[in-house]
C-alpha cells in the first residue's frame, strides 16, 4: 500500500515536470501537455531550474520512510531533481546540440509519437506546430548565449544539425508528411488551412536556425570533438548513476574486443569456411538469401520475430503484463539519424510500446544483425522493461514509473536480453550469432572510441589496430567496419553520435557487465534456490535506476 506522502508528492513531481517540460511528457506518454513546448531560451532554463529546487526542498520535507519501496521512492526523487537542476546548473541547457539527443532532435521527431485519430489530437499537432517557431527562436537564443560564453560545441555537431534542419525545412520532412496523414485522418477537414499554414511556418523556422548555425554558431565551434575528463565523468555517471574508473573501463574495453573477436571467427567458420571476415560481412549484406528487399519487408520480419519472442516466453521465462503482450514496428521517416530505437506505452497504455527503424533510403536490408537488435529494442529488451514499470503502480511512485530511466541499467538490461536470448536458443542460424557478436562488439568499441575520444587517450601499443596513437574520428570509423561489420553510413553517423553524446556509448556494456554480475552474486547467494525467472522479474520491478540503487536492490 501507497501510505506514505512521497507517493502523492512524486506524482506531482510528475505533474509539475510535465507541465515544466511539455515535449518530454508527450514522449513518456503523459497525456495533457501535447500542444505546447518545453521554454528552450534562457529566462526558460532559469524557471526550469527554481521548479526543480523548490520539488527538491518538498522532498526533503517528507517523513521518514517506513519500508523499503517508500525508502526508494524517497531516494529516486532526490536523485532525480538534483540531476535534473545539474544539467541546468551546469549551463548544459546552453550548448545542448547534437546529432541524437538534443531538443533539436525533439522537435523534429515528436510528431511520430503523437496521436492523429481525433479531432482533439489534431487540434494538439496544430496548436504545438503553430508554437514551434517561437520553441526554435527560443532555442537558438540559448544557443547563443552558450556561444558568446565560449561553449559552442564541435563542429562535427553543428554541420549534423544543419544537415537535420534542412531536410526539416525540405519537401520530404516530417512536417509535410502531416498534411497526408490529416489528409487520410479527417478527408480534408476544417483544420486543413492551419494546418497547411502552420507547416510552412514550422519548415521556414528550421530554415532559418539552419542559416543561423551554418553562419553565425559555426563561427565559433570548437574544433576538438572532446569534452575532456571533467566533464565526460560527470556524463558517465549521470547516465550510469555509479562513479568509473575511465582508465580501468578503457582496459576492460580492449579486453572485450579481444575476446569478442575471437569468438566472431569462430561463428565466421561456421557461416563459409576459409572465408574473411571482409568475405563474411560481404556475404550477410549482400545475399539475396539473407537480405530482405525493401523496408517494408525488413518491418515484416521484425515484427514476426517480437510476435514469436512474446508468445513463447510469457509465462515461462518473463512475467509480461496484459497491456503490453503486443508491439508495434514502425519504419521511421528520413532524416533521422541511422539505427533503432523504442518509445515507450503511454501512461494509460492507449499508445503502445513501438520501435523504429531509421534506414538508408534503400534496400536491399540485410538481417544478420537485426534479429538481436529486435529482442533489445523490443522484447524482452526494453518493451519489456519499460512495459512492467509502467504497470507497477501498486508499487513505484510515478515519478519511479514514468520519468525514471538511467541509460546503464535500460540500456544494460537490453543488451543483457540479447545475450539471454542466445543463451535460450533464439539466433537458430549462425549468421544470427554473428550478427550478435556484431552487436556485442560494437558496444565494446563504443567503450573504447567514447572514453579514447573524450579524454584524449591514446590506442594501447599492444594493439593492431593503430597502435599507440590518438583517436580521431576516421579510426573510429575504420574501427567499426572493421570490427563491428558496420557499413561505412552507419559507422559515421555512430561516431558522430558518441562524440556528441559523451559518456552514453558506454553504458551498454558497463551496464550489461553490471547485471551479469548481479546475476552471479544472486545466485551464489541463494544456490539451488535461485530461479531465473524470479531474479527477472525482481530486476525488472525496481527497474532502470541508477547502477549503484539497483545492485543494492537486488543483494536484499
Amino acid at each position: 500500500m501507497q501510505n506514505h506522502p512521497i507517493y502523492q508528492l512524486s506524482s506531482d513531481i510528475v505533474d509539475q515536470l510535465a507541465a515544466t517540460f511539455p515535449d518530454i511528457a508527450t514522449e513518456v506518454g503523459i497525456a495533457g501537455h501535447d500542444d505546447r513546448w518545453t521554454d528552450l531560451s534562457p529566462e526558460g532554463g532559469e524557471a526550469a531550474l527554481h521548479t526543480l529546487r523548490v520539488l527538491r526542498r518538498q522532498v526533503d520535507s517528507v517523513p521518514a520512510p517506513a519500508n523499503d519501496w517508500d525508502r526508494v521512492a524517497i531516494d529516486l526523487a532526490k536523485v532525480t531533481l538534483e540531476e535534473e537542476a545539474s544539467y541546468y546548473e551546469h549551463e548544459d541547457h546552453l550548448r545542448d546540440l547534437n546529432s541524437m539527443a538534443s531538443p533539436l532532435q525533439a522537435m523534429r521527431e515528436i510528431w511520430d509519437h503523437m496521436s492523429k485519430e481525433t479531432d482533439e489530437d489534431w487540434t494538439n499537432i496544430v496548436y504545438r506546430l503553430e508554437r514551434l517557431p517561437a520553441a526554435l527562436d527560443g532555442y537558438r537564443t540559448s544557443l547563443d548565449e552558450g556561444r558568446r560564453k565560449g561553449m559552442a560545441v564541435a563542429e562535427r555537431q553543428v554541420r549534423a544539425a544543419v544537415e537535420q534542419c534542412r531536410v526539416s525545412a525540405g519537401t520530404g520532412s516530417r512536417l509535410v508528411k502531416l498534411l497526408d496523414a490529416y489528409e487520410e485522418a479527417s478527408g480534408g477537414g476544417a483544420m486543413v488551412g492551419r494546418l497547411e499554414t502552420a507547416v510552412t511556418d514550422a519548415r521556414a523556422a528550421f530554415s532559418e536556425l539552419a542559416d543561423y548555425l551554418a553562419d553565425t554558431y559555426a563561427t565559433d565551434a570548437a574544433e576538438r570533438d572532446g569534452v575532456g575528463s571533467e566533464r565526460y565523468v560527470r556524463a558517465a555517471y549521470e547516465f550510469l548513476g555509479t562513479r568509473i574508473d575511465p582508465m580501468a573501463t578503457y582496459d576492460w574495453g580492449w579486453e572485450q574486443i579481444a575476446e569478442l573477436s575471437a569468438r566472431m571467427k569462430e561463428v565466421a567458420a561456421e557461416i563459409q569456411p576459409a572465408a574473411s571476415m571482409s568475405e563474411i560481412d560481404e556475404l550477410l549484406r549482400t545475399d539475396p538469401l539473407r537480405t530482405v528487399p525493401d523496408a517494408d519487408a525488413l518491418s515484416a520480419f521484425i515484427q514476426d520475430r517480437l510476435d514469436d519472442a512474446l508468445a513463447r516466453l510469457t509465462g515461462t521465462h518473463f512475467d509480461v503484463p496484459e497491456p503490453i503482450r503486443t508491439v508495434t514496428v514502425n519504419i521511421a521517416p528520413p532524416g533521422s539519424s541511422l539505427g533503432a530505437y523504442y518509445v515507450g506505452p503511454s501512461e494509460d497504455f492507449t499508445r503502445p510500446g513501438s520501435v523504429w527503424w531509421s534506414l538508408t533510403p534503400s534496400g536491399p536490408y540485410p538481417v544478420f544483425d537485426e534479429v538481436s537488435t529486435a529482442y533489445h529494442e523490443g522484447f524482452p529488451g526494453h518493451h519489456l522493461q519499460v512495459g512492467v514499470q509502467v504497470s507497477l503502480a501498486d508499487k513505484l511512485s510515478r515519478l519511479h514509473r514514468l520519468w525514471v530511466w538511467k541509460s546503464g541499467s535500460g540500456e544494460g538490461w537490453a543488451l543483457y536480453a540479447e545475450r539471454f536470448m542466445n543463451e535460450l536458443g533464439f539466433f537458430e542460424k549462425p549468421d544470427y550469432v554473428f550478427g550478435w557478436l556484431s552487436g556485442q562488439m560494437l558496444r565494446a568499441c563504443r567503450v573504447v572510441i567514447d572514453i579514447g575520444s573524450h579524454l584524449d587517450l591514446p590506442i594501447p601499443d599492444s594493439q593492431p589496430f593503430y597502435p599507440g596513437e590518438k583517436w580521431t574520428f576516421d579510426k573510429a570509423v575504420a574501427m567499426l567496419i572493421d570490427y563491428a561489420a558496420l557499413g561505412r553510413p552507419y559507422a559515421e553517423s555512430e561516431v558522430t553520435r558518441y562524440l556528441g553524446w559523451p559518456g552514453q556509448a558506454i553504458s551498454y556494456k558497463v551496464g550489461e557487465k553490471a547485471i551479469l554480475e548481479i546475476r552471479d552474486e544472486v545466485k551464489a547467494r541463494l544456490g539451488d534456490a535461485f530461479d531465473t525467472k524470479a531474479f527477472h522479474a525482481r530486476l525488472l520491478e525496481v527497474g532502470p535506476v541508477g547502477l549503484d540503487l539497483l545492485r543494492a536492490e537486488l543483494a536484499r
